[in-house]
């Protein structure tokens, strides 16, 4: 009679072996033919792509409400009361983990207006767009086409600089787009640099990144309002990826020749 090996020894060889994990209680045939389903395999790249429906309470929904700060915006008949106005705003989270707003700095006569993204540590803790590493960056750009603080018009999609320095959120700048909106009617620029694709995203409309709309002419439009825009690199992503800096000299040296024009 062939002598049983206790489940306990036979459990401590298997650990031994490295078998460490069960898979199910029924043992596959991984030799076995597989059987053709009309379901594409996981991975098979030249199946028909899947398609979502949308639930019944997704098409039957009715379209999101404008955010309230379209009608705080349009009420700010100056760049002191828009700036009241954001300051007095308490609809967003972002105001109670940052340090201090950040509304815009430079000339608000300037022909050329620069909007970023949203404030980093050191703008945070002044107050001020651009202060940081990338706002010396900044400096340096302009001054490579002749221009400086006192000459251009700075400012941010986002006042309130968001935790970690993360990328604002598509809520966050729907809920601010309209005081940005309101912000370019009163200063009325020639020009738009629109510096990183949360700029370019919000104020443009689109979804394409900015390696794709970097370069290139655009109409910012306002209701009657049209302004030429550009969208470039933000001085940040220069930083961590200097190769690109040729590609911004081009976008400054664009911008240049249109204010040249211009009267």
């Amino acid at each position: 009679m062939t002598e049983q090996i206790p489940a306990e020894k036979l459990l401590q060889w298997q650990i031994t072996a490295g078998v460490d994990e069960t898979i199910g209680d029924i043992p596959v045939n991984r030799f076995a033919p597989v059987k053709k389903t009309d379901a594409p395999a996981l991975g098979d790249t030249e199946s028909a792509p899947v398609v979502f429906a949308p639930t019944p309470q997704q098409t039957e929904s009715a379209p999101l409400p404008p955010p309230p700060t379209i009608a705080l915006a349009g009420q700010a008949a100056t760049l002191d009361e828009l700036r009241a106005a954001i300051a007095a705003f308490d609809g967003c989270s972002l105001k109670e983990t940052a340090a201090n707003m950040v509304f815009a700095a430079g000339n608000p006569d300037a022909r050329l207006m620069i909007i970023g993204e949203a404030p980093g540590a050191e703008e945070d803790r002044q107050g001020l767009p651009f202060v940081g590493a990338s706002g010396h960056l900044l400096d340096l750009m302009l001054k490579s086409i002749g221009l400086d603080r006192t000459q251009v018009y700075i400012s941010n999609i986002l006042p309130w600089r968001p935790p970690a320095n993360r990328k604002p959120s598509e809520s966050e700048m729907a809920l601010f787009t309209p005081f940005v909106r309101r912000h370019i009617a009163l200063v009325k620029p020639d020009v738009l640099l629109l510096l990183g694709g949360s700029a370019v995203s919000a104020l443009m409309n689109t979804n394409a990144g900015i390696t794709k709309t970097r370069g290139r002419w655009m109409s910012y439009r306002d209701g009657d309002t049209a302004i030429d825009a550009l969208a470039s690199f933000h001085p940040a992503f220069l930083l961590r990826t200097p190769a690109q800096k040729k590609l911004a000299w081009r976008d400054l040296l664009t911008v240049k020749k249109r204010l040249a024009v211009q009267p």
